[in-house]
């Protein structure tokens, strides 16, 4: 390390696969026909209707500083994007941090969690930027051999035997990059037994969730049990499965007290992602899909073209919840059967509401929290104490399958 620079930076290396992409496009420019296997560019352009919104925000003056922990119209989006990838669970818009970039949001996550003499443990082969964002934590990282014999994912064996009492983390990243290994539900929840027992913090990078080729999206820490879920942070992102990789824009769910930490310690960094991009951020039904969006298609390494929608999924428009009964004369036309007069119907995937009857997608018991109260800025509601979801189990139907199918993504 140079003498005259800090400690902080003495473990810090480039990244490589911003270094491998660099020497692609030197060879590209050379007449060399090469693949670049670098940085992760989805093959297909960001959609133009999110292109245009950020046109239309940028002309209406949409340009000042955001709210630090991001605009309250996206985190909403984001909650319900979150609730209806997961069966139409609760999420709760508060404890959403949005930043610039998924990369962003794990910064901000190990760097609240872990510091010196402590150690995270790594999954490997892994995405080259985990081990220099512990470092930079002060914290040690401590990479974790896959089995070759299993997709080269890790077991709860695996972990057992580079545990020690100063691990404090473990960062799992399924789908995963570069192997495209998918942990099943059911390998999830193991891990997340195991966490919970030893009390070491899960950061959950499921970046790569939507681009899956088994059925439906990817198994999700968030598919859990709310016990499960208190020492584990769910980090996202739009640059994948919407190919706005140069937009930055990045989240994390944590409970609330994570949630504030994390978002102070953004606003003596960077302060909120950039304005213009929160506004033109996917938007329809629980923000699952960005405008224009549903025939989009990712094409495998064989060539085959497959959908960014979730199979079975149907693409609606959403419509923001609203706080208050709405009137006979403004029923929707086609609200579809048990739909009664003068009583709203629920966007897919938002929480019923505190004092809503049930309905056709009714799912139990009343909930405050969520999307509703996190639009009223008020944050109220039942808290599990993560804060995650209101607290109830997730019903056994709505869990993502174990689908063990893979997926080949680089970044």
């Amino acid at each position: 390390m140079n003498a005259l620079f800090s400690r902080n930076v003495a473990a810090l290396s480039p990244s490589a696969t911003l270094a491998v992409s660099a020497e692609a496009a030197r060879l590209k420019r050379e007449g060399v026909n090469v693949v670049d296997l670098g940085a992760g560019e989805p093959d297909f352009p960001t959609p133009k209707a999110v292109s245009e919104a950020g046109v239309r925000a940028t002309q209406a003056g949409k340009t000042k500083y955001a709210a630090n922990e991001g605009i309250l119209e996206l985190r909403a989006a984001i909650a319900r994007r979150l609730s209806l990838l997961s069966g139409g669970r609760p999420v709760n818009a508060d404890n959403i941090v949005v930043s610039n970039g998924a990369k962003q949001s794990l910064m901000n996550a190990c760097f609240s969690l872990f510091g010196g003499r402590e150690k995270v443990l790594i999954p490997t082969p892994a995405w080259t930027s985990y081990p220099q964002i512990v470092h930079l934590s002060r914290a040690t990282p401590v990479e974790v051999a896959g089995d070759e014999e299993w997709s080269l994912k890790v077991s709860v064996r695996d972990l057992e035997r580079e545990w020690d009492d100063s691990v404090k983390g473990l960062i799992v990243n399924s789908p995963a990059n570069p192997t495209g290994a998918v942990y099943t539900l059911a390998e999830l929840k193991a891990v997340a037994e195991w966490a919970r027992r030893k009390g070491v913090w899960i950061v959950a990078d499921e970046i790569y969730r939507r681009i899956h080729y088994g059925d439906g999206v990817a198994p999700s820490f968030l598919d859990l049990p709310d016990e499960l879920l208190e020492r584990v942070v769910l980090v996202d992102g739009a640059s994948k499965a919407y190919a706005m990789t140069g937009w930055r824009i990045g989240f994390a769910l944590a409970s609330r007290e994570l949630a504030k930490t994390m978002a102070a310690l953004q606003s003596h960094t960077t302060s909120g992602a950039n304005t213009m991009a929160q506004w033109a951020a996917p938007r329809l039904p629980g923000g699952a899909v960005p405008h224009g969006a549903a025939g989009r298609r990712v094409r495998r390494a064989d060539g085959r073209l497959l959908p960014l929608l979730p199979r079975g999924r149907r693409v609606q428009q959403a419509r923001a919840p609203r706080d208050r009964v709405l009137p006979p004369a403004h029923r929707r036309r086609g609200a579809g059967p048990g739909a009664r007069r003068g009583v709203r119907r629920r966007p897919l995937g938002a929480p019923q509401l505190r004092g809503e009857r049930r309905g056709p997608q009714g799912r139990g018991r009343q909930a405050g929290a969520g999307v509703r109260a996190a639009q009223l800025g008020e944050g109220r509601g039942e808290q599990t104490e993560s804060g995650l979801v209101p607290r109830r189990q997730v019903d056994s139907g709505s869990q993502s399958p174990d689908s063990g199918g893979q997926t080949r993504c680089q970044s």
